[in-house]
């Protein structure tokens, strides 16, 4: 339970971040994105929007980001349920189009509903996965769905994107990066965390840890080519050995956002 408890701290410290930023309440450097360019996912490097169209990031009403998130369909976003849960919906923006977020490139919309699992109640729990409808159409490239279990092989390499922290307590990036890593097999994943589901999370990272995504990331893709595997869900810490980072396995959640994302493909019986 101690370990739960130190996990939940990664998700809870980004949400407290903008909370405090609402309240015009001064926050520590570390809490708030930094002012110069500096890496974000722990070991990540530079990457361009023009290579991922699809990654966009979550900000509060006033321009605060606080998680990542991947478009799934036109008028549609993929992000952790956790991050839909921090913000009030009627304060959500999804900024897509823009590399450096010092810029006003892109595109900025608000969110008209939010569709989270019933049975979300926790990331350490599973069912870490949210559709943000939005008010406006995005002109941007959508990500790729998995289509079967082929891409969650052991030693896959995937990327993970997002502007989040360089390392626990580190300045966020103003800058997309990524990074690669390996799926790592749900044995392994297993022996890391005794609460890891396989139908609900799937793990990615290397046993000397050093790579890894970190706050501020949650909610954003990790790809395998241009197809979506995962969303930043939780770990312990970041990049440290023995402890990958936890994912959300999208494949088991992606008919119901295809449906949430595009209502035209809502089967009933």
């Amino acid at each position: 339970m101690a370990k739960h408890r130190r996990r939940d701290r990664r998700f809870r410290f980004a949400l407290a971040a903008v909370i405090a930023a609402a309240a015009s309440v001064p926050v520590v450097a570390a809490a708030m994105p930094s002012t110069s360019a500096r890496p974000d996912i722990v070991g990540g490097t530079e990457a361009s929007v023009r290579d991922y169209p699809y990654a966009v990031f979550l900000t509060d009403k006033s321009g605060n980001q606080f998680c990542g998130g991947v478009i799934v369909s036109p008028t549609a976003v993929a992000t952790a349920a956790h991050c839909a849960k921090a913000v009030a919906r009627t304060d959500l923006r999804v900024v897509a189009g823009r590399q450096d977020k010092r810029t006003n490139d892109g595109k900025v919309v608000s969110v008209r509903d939010v569709w989270i699992p019933s049975s979300f109640s926790d990331p350490g729990k599973g069912d870490d996965v949210a559709v943000l409808k939005l008010s406006q159409s995005l002109p941007y490239r959508t990500v790729n769905l998995p289509g079967d279990d082929s891409l969650y092989a052991e030693g896959t390499k995937a990327t993970v994107l997002g502007w989040g922290r360089t390392a626990d307590g580190g300045a966020r990036s103003d800058v997309l990066r990524s990074a690669v890593v390996p799926v790592v097999s749900d044995d392994g994943c297993r022996s890391s965390y005794s609460n890891y589901d396989s139908r609900s999370m799937v793990c990615a990272g290397y046993p000397q840890g050093e790579i890894d995504a970190c706050q501020g990331d949650s909610g954003g893709p990790l790809v395998v080519g241009d197809t979506l595997i995962g969303i930043v869900s939780w770990g312990d810490g970041c990049a440290r050995p023995g402890k990958p980072g936890v994912y959300t396995r999208v494949i088991t959640y992606a008919d119901e956002i295809r449906s949430e994302a595009d209502p035209s493909r809502r089967v009933f019986w």
